[in-house]
């Protein structure tokens, strides 16, 4: 996709978002949903719980790469759950949103602190070339400008990008773990004693399990196919959001509402779409308006579509397969001038 116009007139940015949220805050899609997180957080920790239980009682056998598949689903649920709680969507407070959200960061071995802290940054910039940590990934390049001055295995792998797209998933998890440790480690999250804590504790808990259950060449494959599978169901998950649609520089003036919508893309699907990538199919509602309740975006959908036409405000939207070849079609034109100087 190409980048977004170098300007936005000041006549058509004013006014409209304002206008927006009161049209949103006006139908009580605002307000917190606590009886649904109530059960949604209740029902995923004891269908999780209920499948450690079902681990240790299979034993050593190699049906429990089946449980490994069920473990990377339950990772992706709960860490849609965290998400949830870093944008206010369960409860009004910072602290109490804080206190779920460390605790299932804790869960799944990831650094609560340092996510958020990523994840502001890129909702405060969504596909900025330099701004945005999303698309600052060494392994591939999003613009063609990151495709300069790149060496070796990194220059290879965005020559190949487009087929290397979801094989690389696989590292997303692992690499979710390092970045993880990396922050504490370098005292970069505000709760580093917490934080230390409880990523030992996960691992101490996690490879206890695992080894003493399992025997060793089960145990490996288990945290493969585990760790694997999660991290292609969490970039599935947040690929098709923004990747493929247009990039931005400094130079580009956007107002808010028109740099949230041009740079992202929502997914269509039933309930199950919902279910699978965790409300990130409503990723223009949610960069809009991140601490709306999961549940209430898909209400909030076509108001903000019929905002968006009213006001002359292209709205991406496709279905989730499509949504896929258009990341990948993107990845393989970026790459394209890698490609010709590899040809010469």
């Amino acid at each position: 996709m190409p980048a977004l116009p170098g300007a936005t007139p000041a006549s058509t940015a004013s006014g409209t978002y304002p206008e927006l949220s009161r049209v949103l805050r006006d139908s009580g899609l605002m307000d917190r949903r606590h009886g649904y997180y109530f059960a949604k957080i209740g029902l995923t920790v004891a269908v999780f719980a209920a499948g450690c239980a079902g681990f240790v009682l299979l034993g050593d056998s190699w049906w429990q790469l089946g449980s490994a598949v069920f473990f990377a689903v339950m990772y992706a649920q709960l860490a849609f759950l965290g998400h949830d709680a870093g944008h206010r969507q369960i409860f009004r407070s910072r602290r109490a949103n804080d206190r779920v959200g460390y605790a299932l960061g804790g869960i799944v071995g990831m650094s609560y602190g340092w996510w958020m802290g990523n994840h502001t940054r890129h909702h405060a910039n969504p596909n900025h070339e330099d701004d945005d940590p999303d698309l600052d990934i060494p392994l591939l390049a999003f613009t063609r400008g990151q495709t300069d001055g790149r060496r070796g295995l990194f220059r290879w792998t965005a020559r190949h990008q487009a087929a290397l797209f979801f094989p690389l998933l696989l590292l997303e998890g692992l690499s979710l773990h390092r970045s993880a440790i990396t922050a504490v480690w370098r005292d970069e999250v505000e709760f580093r004693t917490r934080e230390a804590v409880m990523l030992v504790a996960h691992l101490a808990v996690y490879l206890t399990a695992v080894f003493v259950v399992l025997s060793p060449p089960v145990a490996l494959a288990f945290i493969a196919v585990h760790q694997g599978l999660w991290g292609v169901y969490m970039g599935c998950s947040f690929a098709p959001g923004h990747k493929g649609m247009p990039t931005y520089a400094d130079e580009t003036k956007l107002d808010f509402l028109r740099k949230q919508v041009l740079t992202s893309r929502n997914v269509r699907g039933g309930p199950w779409v919902d279910f699978a990538l965790g409300g990130l199919n409503y990723q223009i509602e949610h960069h809009l308006f991140p601490s709306i309740p999961r549940p209430n975006l898909r209400r909030a959908q076509p108001l903000v579509r019929a905002f968006c036409a009213e006001n002359g405000i292209d709205y991406a939207q496709c279905g989730l397969l499509r949504s896929y070849r258009y990341v990948l079609a993107h990845l393989h034109d970026v790459s394209a001038p890698l490609r010709v100087q590899a040809g010469r």
